[in-house]
């Protein structure tokens, strides 16, 4: 008889045990698989060295799970999913523990973006890579020459040298390895377009060929009508004339230029003025993209020695110095008329 009742009482107590261990694994797996309270997608940076235990009191910190008993518990039955990885990550609405977990086991870390528009200047990328606070920064005690140094780059002024594009980038990555990328990728472009340009060119380097894309992406905006606008130039070089290109001016003038040429401006004698000087500018003024790089080095074929905007977006071409004078008229009294 007693040994019936203790048997029973095992049998109860073992049941129980059972029970208690399979409604654990119930509750762990209800929470861990609760998504976290987030109300739009946020981004999480997982410091080296971090600990499940430090991991944990971290999220809690943010209010993202009540305590950290159950991630703790978690990484102690599942090792192997626990593999926390440093980095910063992009929290999708509607994530669980596990998935996020999943995703710092994965090491993939968020993709952070940056644009540099063609037509910009070395100035102008160097303040967008200031204002970048997920690039780490290392040139803002550095001179343009140093920089150009750094990327064995010849010229002291690294102008022109950059292929404006997006670039993606991680936490922490600092900002001259952007400057590389976008330094490798023009180089590689202007080699293979070199090695495909038209015959007969004006050019003695692929470094005049970028100058002179440089010019061509200032002049117009408009796709279709840079291997025109290249045609010009390279008529004028041809017969001995001078580029007479505005902004090239404006580059010299720095920060003087208040968004006016005057007669002035024309007159001074610097080494951008191609008003005053002969052939090419000693730099490029801007980033050239693509479709600029190709204009320079495979230009239309044309009769045109002068243009002049049409107000539309577009320009005016002409052979002769009259027809342009005309169309210059024409333009004065449609911007009057406005």
């Amino acid at each position: 008889m007693i040994n019936t009742v203790i048997k029973r009482m095992l049998l109860a107590c073992f049941v129980s045990s059972i029970l208690i261990v399979i409604s654990f694994f119930i509750l762990l797996e209800q929470q861990i698989q609760q998504p976290l309270p987030l109300k739009q997608v946020q981004l999480l940076t997982v410091d080296k060295g971090s600990s499940v235990s430090s991991f944990a009191k971290k999220l809690v910190k943010k209010g993202w799970i009540e305590n950290r008993f159950w991630l703790r518990a978690y990484s102690r039955l599942y090792p192997n999913k626990v593999q926390i990885k440093a980095g910063t990550y992009q929290v999708p609405l509607n994530t669980n523990l596990q998935s996020l977990l999943a995703l710092l086991a994965s090491g993939k870390e968020h993709q952070f973006q940056l644009t540099f528009v063609e037509g910009s200047n070395f100035k102008q990328w160097l303040a967008q890579l200031a204002q970048q606070p997920n690039l780490s920064q290392t040139l803002t005690t550095l001179s343009p020459k140093q920089i150009a140094q750094r990327l064995g780059i010849e010229q002291a002024n690294p102008e022109g040298w950059f292929f404006p594009e997006t670039y993606a980038f991680t936490q922490g990555v600092d900002d001259f390895q952007l400057l590389k990328r976008a330094h490798g990728k023009m180089k590689k472009a202007l080699e293979d377009l070199w090695q495909q340009r038209a015959n007969d060119l004006p050019y003695k380097t692929p470094y005049q060929a970028l100058i002179m894309a440089s010019i061509i992406e200032k002049e117009t905006s408009y796709l279709p009508e840079q291997p025109l606008i290249a045609s010009v130039f390279i008529n004028r070089l041809a017969n001995k004339m001078r580029l007479q290109t505005d902004p090239t001016v404006i580059y010299g003038l720095g920060d003087r230029y208040q968004g006016d040429i005057t007669r002035a401006h024309l007159k001074e004698k610097t080494a951008y003025n191609t008003y005053r000087v002969n052939g090419f500018p000693p730099t490029p003024i801007a980033m050239p993209g693509i479709s600029a790089l190709k204009a320079a080095l495979n230009p239309a074929t044309s009769n045109y020695f002068y243009f002049v905007s049409g107000g539309n977006g577009k320009h005016v071409f002409s052979t002769t110095l009259k027809e342009h004078n005309a169309a210059v008229r024409a333009f004065l009294a449609g911007q009057k008329n406005k």
